[in-house]
C-alpha cells in the first residue's frame, strides 16, 4: 500500500475515517506511520530483533481488534503504551518482570492534566518520528541500529558495510541533527 498520497491526513483524521466506515485500510495506514517507532519501543524493552518484530505485528494485531471496540483520540500514545504494556506482560510471562498492566490505557483521559500529558507525549512523539525521517539515509541507518536496536559500533560496521570510523561519524552526526531539529521544532511551538 503506497502511504506517500495520504501523508496530509493528520493522525485524527484517519482515525474519524476508520470510526465512520470501519475500513480497516485506515489504521494499515496510520499503524505504518509508526512502525519504526512500535519496533524501537519493542527493542527498548525486549532487546531481541526477532522479539521484537513479532511484538510489532502483534502490536498491529491487537490494535486493530481494540479499535474496532474502542474510542481512541490520540492515537500515537496510545499505540505507544499498547506496544509497552504488550512487552511487559511479555517480560513478565517469561518470569523478568513482575509487572501490573491496566485496560486504563484503552480510555480517553477526561481528567484535563491526563489530557494535557497525553497531548504533550503525543507531540513530543510525532517531533521525534518526524525528525527521524529527515535524517539522511546513513545516520537514519546508524542511530536506528545503535539506539532502537542497541547494536555495537561493531555489529552495525558489519550490517552496514560502513568502517568504524564512519559508523560513529554517522551516530554523531544524527544524534546532533536530530537534537537540533527537535529544539527548532520546539521553539517554532509545532
Amino acid at each position: 500500500m503506497n502511504t506517500d498520497k495520504y501523508k496530509h491526513i493528520d493522525d485524527n483524521q484517519l482515525l474519524q475515517y476508520f470510526y465512520s466506515d470501519k475500513n480497516n485500510e485506515w489504521l494499515g495506514i496510520l499503524l505504518q506511520r509508526y512502525t519504526l517507532l512500535l519496533f524501537g519501543v519493542c527493542m527498548k524493552y525486549l532487546k531481541n530483533e526477532e522479539e521484537a518484530k513479532d511484538c510489532v505485528q502483534q502490536v498491529f494485531l491487537k490494535s486493530i481488534t481494540e479499535l474496532h471496540k474502542y474510542k481512541v483520540d490520540y492515537f500515537k500514545s496510545w499505540v505507544y503504551m499498547v506496544a509497552k504494556n504488550h512487552c511487559l506482560m511479555r517480560l513478565r510471562d517469561k518470569g523478568k518482570h513482575p509487572v501490573e498492566i491496566t485496560e486504563r490505557i484503552l480510555e480517553t483521559p477526561s481528567d484535563p492534566e491526563d489530557k494535557k500529558k497525553h497531548e504533550e507525549k503525543d507531540i513530543a512523539l510525532t517531533q521525534m518520528a518526524s525528525a527521524l525521517q529527515q535524517l539522511n539515509q546513513e545516520q537514519l541507518q546508524c542511530v536506528t541500529l545503535f539506539y532502537l536496536e542497541k547494536k555495537s559500533y561493531q555489529d552495525i560496521s558489519a550490517q552496514t558495510g560502513y568502517t568504524l570510523l564512519q559508523v560513529k561519524s554517522h551516530i554523531q552526526n544524527g544524534k546532533r541533527n536530530l537534537k537540533l531539529m527537535l529544539e527548532r521544532s520546539q521553539k517554532n511551538g509545532q
